[in-house]
């Protein structure tokens, strides 16, 4: 099967619990709105109360898709107790989760080692791996209580391979897929299944950011990446784990 073509029914995710960081924009707004719309209970994560509100109304506008829940913290900022609270809230509302996709990161500067801000580089680890990770960790439980759960790290293709002036980004992404392994690893006789996806070009605002002349009309839309999404939060990835897979 070539989870990049997967094909799947209109209630693939019926009756999944689904939380999705940095769902307000570009690849996470896109599962959000398309995973509702194939049954999922979807929790969208935010710092942006007007923007989740927005996708939230998108959702609610659906026919047939569940009421999704809004969870709303500025992962830049958030503390331990910020997670416990987080988690709290998730396990009284809704019990278990079946899905959680750590969408959320932020590209940081385009700079050499030499000339990085040093401030800069340990918000973009903190955002793009240190909260991933806190996010996770608190969640756990709450996926141990799903018979079939999933979870899955967002990649990069210079988090395998390092580039120039990548910096800090790279280096996160290299740890993401680091952080993926270990987890997945420790879970390999349990049901809960850990891989990542590295999305590929993809038109969004961090991509414009890091590529301001390209021509956009080329790159793939968020909806076209989302195949292997789905792929690996429905029940057909079953066993799969451990893995890093191109979504184009």
């Amino acid at each position: 099967m070539d989870h990049r073509t997967y094909t799947y029914p209109d209630n693939l995710l019926h009756d999944r619990v689904i939380l999705i960081s940095g769902a307000t924009a570009g690849v996470g707004r896109a599962l959000a709105i398309h995973a509702a719309g194939h049954g999922a209970q979807v929790i969208l994560h935010g710092r942006s109360v007007p923007k989740l509100e927005k996708i939230y109304d998108e959702i609610e506008a659906i026919d047939g898709a569940p009421r999704p829940s809004i969870a709303v913290m500025d992962l830049a900022s958030a503390d331990s107790d910020a997670y416990r609270t987080l988690a709290d809230s998730l396990n009284d509302e809704f019990d278990h989760l079946d899905g959680l996709v750590n969408n959320a990161s932020i590209l940081g500067e385009r700079f050499s080692i030499e000339q990085y801000d040093a401030a800069m580089w340990q918000q973009v680890m903190h955002v793009n791996v240190t909260a991933a990770f806190a996010l996770t960790q608190v969640c756990l439980p709450l996926l141990h209580k799903s018979d079939d759960a999933s979870v899955i790290f967002t990649s990069s293709g210079v988090g395998r391979q390092g580039k120039p002036f990548w910096g800090a980004y790279a280096v996160s992404k290299f740890a993401t897929e680091g952080l993926s392994q270990v987890l997945a690893s420790e879970q390999e006789h349990g049901k809960l299944r850990v891989n990542c996806i590295n999305p590929g070009a993809v038109r969004t605002e961090m991509r414009r950011a890091a590529y301001p002349a390209e021509d956009r009309d080329a790159l793939k839309r968020p909806e076209d990446v989302l195949p292997t999404y789905m792929y690996l939060l429905g029940p057909d990835s079953k066993g799969v784990t451990g893995q890093s897979l191109d979504a184009q």
